[in-house]
């Protein structure tokens, strides 16, 4: 609805919706603002509280008859007069002469003339005049902020549709810069309290260590045998021994007069004296006695005189894995905030572990809104497939979380209400909502529920709406502190997620992942940054977050890339990032087929710039590729 600019920041509505409609002081018509005024000069509009304007005398009855008038029609959609523009409204009963110059605050209309010494704006919805003179005796004011039309019909109707737009304005306007909100995420995450558990080494894949894994043995315990062979005592050649006794239950099966030598698992043979040869299996223990091992393709047996030669040189200790040369029983082997790997249960095994103290993984319910979603089938009748129901869950599991079957609420706020305030998560993921629509429920249920607002909106393109507050609970007063929010003490943090499936990528990114990090005990991870290989354009003020897929340098095409790659690249033999198209923020085929994403700074970035690159969570675990879509 079209009903004039709105008023200062800090005027009353009724005095805005008077100015805005242009009503005179009493005695006279209403002057230029921006210029002397009975009494003295204007610093602003005339709907600034304290201005001479508005101090020039009683309004006649007549007058305020009329404002009131004007102001309801304004309400109304409609002037009391003259009909006023759609883009530019204008006093109803005070039309613009071309000889008076109109100020911000009073829009000039398209159907009255425009005088043609004041010129006028082309991104600005009201015209500002050039200085004149006697201007310089006033101390300048900065015009009232031009806000739509609609805002005029919030002020008469708080929850009206108006309202709710100046309300996404004001927060898109307060945005968090890309790289503050991040480090915001990453402190909110490492200042909650964790209850570390313990775990046997069956569980403990995909969590963290809470504490170090210190060695509890020397690795190896004692000197093995590094190769199958020959462990040999003194200088050669060597008279072959015979081990009696080691191995027995395992000779049936070696063939008659097959000697099995010192097997690995059992007991330490016979002392071996200088001069002596006894055939050995790798890892088994060497004998106190033995100075090094000769391979058995690197030996020559000359068994009618039963005595061992070598091929090549032997040094004293090769192919002896040495007792404590892994490490020594108190060592540190891996720090806390280490990720149990398979690699590190096996580590954890060889020290010695059969249970390790490790961080619980934090559980996330992830809430999917909107009543436009499918679930299955193709889209029809206006409704879309949802896309972030089955992407969010492994995507988060990915990350190290626990995560819940994915709960569809539609644009219910009273069902918002009650999963938020009854949730047992450590984090609550919740798919659309956090704009100012009309069933855009999130950020009211927050404010009804008692939520501090973190992050309310980011700088970054797509993904601006995204949030991240800190629950309260109804029974929070009721719960001893620390014991709500799983195995975690304090309260339950929410990230809100924008609808459109890249800008939801883009929020888990920016805050999501950087806060599971801190809930499970990671510390935070490091930035690195590659030279990307095309132009990216960038927004004017927000940063960018593009998909990127890693090439090395050199290369125009490979197998299994897909599709033909080619063009000019940052030089031979470089690893740099090549922009993906498809990157719209409804958009997934970009992101699919991506790497990672690369953060542009406003303005975008030139073919040979380092940019920060954010690794998606399986990137690490494939190859590079040339992609398809670049």
């Amino acid at each position: 609805m079209d009903i004039g600019p709105s008023p200062a920041e800090g005027s009353s509505p009724a005095a805005s919706l008077s100015g805005a409609a242009g009503s005179p002081p009493a005695g006279g018509s209403s002057p230029a603002v921006g210029s002397p005024a009975a009494g003295g000069s204007s610093s602003g509009g005339g709907s600034l509280p304290g201005s001479d304007r508005t101090q020039s005398g009683e309004r006649s009855r007549t007058s305020v008859d009329r404002a009131v008038e004007q102001a309801l029609a304004l309400v109304g959609g409609q002037s009391s007069g003259a009909p006023h523009s759609p883009d530019q409204p204008h006093s109803a009963d005070q039309p613009h002469s071309p000889d008076q110059p109109h100020s911000a605050d009073q829009p000039h209309s398209a159907d009255q003339p425009h005088s043609p010494d004041q010129p006028h704006s082309v991104d600005q919805p009201h015209s500002t005049r050039r200085p004149r003179p006697g201007d310089e005796r006033a101390e300048p004011a900065a015009a009232p902020r031009s806000l739509p039309p609609d805002r005029d019909a919030g002020a008469a109707d708080a929850h009206g549709r108006g309202g709710r737009r100046q309300e996404h304005r004001q927060r898109h306007s307060a945005s968090v810069p890309w790289r503050e909100a991040r480090a915001l995420a990453v402190r909110a995450g490492q200042a909650i309290e964790v209850r570390a558990g313990r775990l046997p080494l069956d569980r403990a894949l995909g969590h963290v260590l809470a504490e170090p894994l210190v060695a509890l043995t020397d690795l190896p315990s004692f000197n093995t045998s590094a190769m199958d062979g020959w462990v040999v005592s003194g200088p050669g050649p060597w008279n072959i021994r015979e081990v009696a006794g080691a191995g027995d239950e395992k000779r049936a099966g070696a063939g008659p007069g097959r000697d099995l030598g010192i097997l690995a698992g059992r007991s330490t043979a016979a002392p071996l004296r200088d001069g002596d040869a006894v055939r050995i299996a790798t890892g088994a223990r060497v004998p106190a006695e033995g100075d090094a091992v000769i391979r058995s393709e690197h030996a020559h047996v000359d068994e009618a005189r039963r005595l061992l030669h070598a091929k090549q040189q032997v040094l004293p200790g090769q192919d002896i894995r040495s007792r404590g040369q892994e490490c020594r029983a108190g060592d540190r082997l891996m720090p806390a905030g280490t990720l149990v790997t398979p690699a590190v249960l096996g580590l954890a095994a060889a020290a010695g572990y059969d249970a390790l103290v490790v961080v619980p993984r934090p559980r996330v319910d992830v809430l999917v809104l909107g009543d436009e979603l499918l679930t299955g089938g193709l889209p029809h009748d206006g409704l879309i497939r949802d896309a972030l129901g089955p992407m969010i869950g492994p995507w988060l599991r990915a990350l190290g979380a626990e995560v819940s079957a994915p709960q569809r609420l539609g644009d219910d706020a009273a069902a918002l209400r009650r999963v938020l305030t009854t949730s047992e998560a450590d984090l609550v993921i919740t798919t659309g909502g956090t704009a100012a629509g009309p069933v855009d429920h999130v950020h009211p249920v927050l404010a009804e529920i008692g939520a501090e607002l973190l992050v309310d909106g980011v700088a970054v393109r797509p993904g601006h709406p995204m949030l991240l507050a800190r629950l309260r609970k109804e029974d929070a007063a009721a719960v001893p502190s620390g014991s709500r929010g799983g195995a975690r003490g304090g309260e339950p943090y929410l990230v809100g997620l924008p609808g459109n499936p890249l800008a939801a990528v883009s929020g888990l990114l920016t805050l999501a992942e950087p806060l599971l990090r801190g809930l499970s005990g990671r510390a935070p991870e490091a930035p690195y940054r590659a030279v990307v290989r095309d132009e990216v354009h960038g927004h004017p003020r927000d940063a960018r977050l593009v998909p990127v897929v890693h090439r090395a340098g050199g290369r125009s095409g490979g197998p299994g890339s897909g599709c033909g790659g080619g063009g000019a690249g940052t030089g031979s033999g470089a690893e740099h990032v090549v922009p993906l198209q498809y990157n719209g923020p409804a958009m997934l085929r970009g992101v699919a087929a991506a790497d990672g994403l690369a953060v542009v700074p406003p303005g975008g970035v030139r073919s040979g710039t380092e940019v920060e690159i954010l690794d998606l969570p399986w990137a690490s675990a494939m190859p590079w590729t040339e992609g398809c879509f670049t």
